[in-house]
């Protein structure tokens, strides 16, 4: 395997990809800022001294996103047909989780574009809360997805030491998994975040993908209800979804060894 931005001599260049297809073509990536408990309480009442930090975050990692070729020397400027940055509160671990979706129809693609926006929405929220917390720390910045391409699609595995195992029954009478799904049948892993997973009682659990009566958000939905009435608060509007990171709405698809993470929206912007 060669470095595509090395020429035969060795010499960084920009790659020509004038006679590459246009395709779609996205990205995801994912990043966090690790703060103090009551830095990130603070963030989540909206007290802090300069004032809406995750509305400004949202917008100085989208504009970063249209700007990435003016940060990264042999990008090409791009033209993005969306940008979209958003957050997740994790009280547990003390942190915010920032995630990035960019996507085109083009000739090449935007796992940079994705990167520099999770990059600076985590250094704008630094910038907005180190007043009160300069020992905040920003890491695990990766890509998470990749689809389109002559290279073909891509998905970050997750980490199984990372991941807790959940044991024992799930509340829809489903065996609960940990890092992937373990069952012989097609499957879909569902994840119960923030205090949607303390009002439900379960953090997460597997569904055979031929009990839904849709292979879709909304065929999911339908599903858990039908199981346990608790799954209900799920159909509220106020309740976001993402299918592999990515937000989605109730007719995106949903094929094996997805995982769909039901959670409440953050504050903020």
């Amino acid at each position: 395997m060669s470095l595509t931005h090395l020429n035969q001599r060795g010499e960084a260049h920009m790659v020509d990809v004038a006679d590459k297809a246009e395709s779609r073509r996205e990205a995801t990536a994912s990043g966090h800022v690790q703060m103090k408990p009551e830095t990130l309480a603070l963030l989540s009442e909206g007290g802090l001294p300069k004032g809406d930090v995750l509305a400004t975050a949202r917008i100085a990692g989208i504009q970063a996103a249209k700007r990435t070729h003016e940060l990264i020397p042999l990008c090409h400027a791009l033209p993005l047909s969306k940008v979209a940055v958003d957050f997740r509160l994790d009280e547990q671990n003390s942190r915010v989780e920032v995630f990035a979706t960019c996507r085109l129809n083009g000739r090449t693609g935007v796992e940079m574009e994705a990167l520099t926006a999770v990059s600076v929405a985590c250094l704008t929220l630094y910038d907005m809360c180190k007043a009160v917390d300069k020992d905040m720390e920003i890491g695990a910045i990766h890509v998470d997805t990749k689809r389109g391409g002559k290279s073909g699609d891509y998905q970050r595995q997750a980490d199984a030491s990372a991941t807790p195992i959940v044991t024992g029954e799930g509340a829809a009478g489903q065996v609960s998994v940990g890092s992937r799904c373990d069952i012989d049948s097609p499957c879909v892993r569902v994840k119960f975040l923030a205090e949607l997973r303390e009002r439900l009682g379960i953090s997460e659990l597997v569904l055979p993908l031929d009990s839904l009566p849709s292979t879709d958000v909304g065929g999911l939905k339908s599903a858990l209800v039908k199981r346990d009435a608790r799954f209900s608060r799920l159909t509220e509007g106020r309740v976001l979804c993402a299918v592999n990171q990515v937000m989605a709405l109730d007719p995106t698809p949903i094929t094996n060894d997805d995982e769909v993470a039901f959670f409440p929206p953050v504050t903020g912007g």
